[in-house]
């Protein structure tokens, strides 16, 4: 039953998530970007933590759950208003999720959990939500970051600060799995003038 519940859990989120109508592209197809996100962070989750538990899992999954429908822009362009956007986004992730885990008879501990993971209640002390958090930052530097280097490739002070404040969120483990990704020779440079 728990394992019919959690790939019923895992599907709808998916479900939800393959109606993006942001694309990007992956092996030459087109796939919704945030169904793409929610398969990567599953996968990263699995190489940092075999033993991650059920509730961790759907948390990895659901991360970005409709994100697309609270678009950056609807709040002001500032750090101040990226804040109130982010904020906003993980209470409705949260919602959201919560209400699939529901439908399929999880009981109200495991879905308060999950809420609890995905809001980031508690970083730093409570060892699953750091693990999210750690997956979240080795997601970004394995398939986000080169992007955004190339985007921001004339504000090389606002990539060294994004790098410092990924690292403040990351464990000792997280950062051991950070440098052991394969980066490009401008990221790793870029890297390492941040960590200096």
């Amino acid at each position: 039953m728990s394992q019919d519940r959690f790939h019923d859990t895992i599907a709808e989120i998916d479900r939800l998530n393959a109606q993006d109508p942001n694309m990007e592209n992956k092996d030459g197809k087109s796939i919704p970007k945030e169904l793409l996100y929610g398969q990567r962070m599953s996968t990263m989750l699995l190489e940092f933590d075999q033993n991650a538990s059920e509730t961790l899992k759907i948390a990895a999954r659901g991360q970005h759950i409709q994100r697309w429908t609270i678009p950056r822009d609807s709040y002001p362009m500032d750090r101040k208003g990226y804040l109130m956007w982010r904020t906003e986004l993980k209470k409705i992730h949260g919602k959201l999720v919560s209400s699939i885990m529901e439908k399929y008879g999880y009981p109200p501990e495991d879905i308060q959990h999950v809420d609890y993971l995905i809001n980031k209640r508690r970083l730093k002390t409570d060892p699953e939500t750091q693990c999210l958090e750690d997956v979240v930052c080795l997601v970004f530097l394995k398939y986000y970051f080169g992007e955004f280097i190339a985007k921001h490739a004339e504000e090389e002070e606002k990539i060294i600060d994004i790098i410092q404040k990924t690292w403040k969120k990351m464990s000792d483990k997280g950062h051991e799995a950070a440098l052991k990704m394969g980066h490009s020779d401008k990221a790793l440079e870029l890297v390492q003038k941040a960590l200096s």
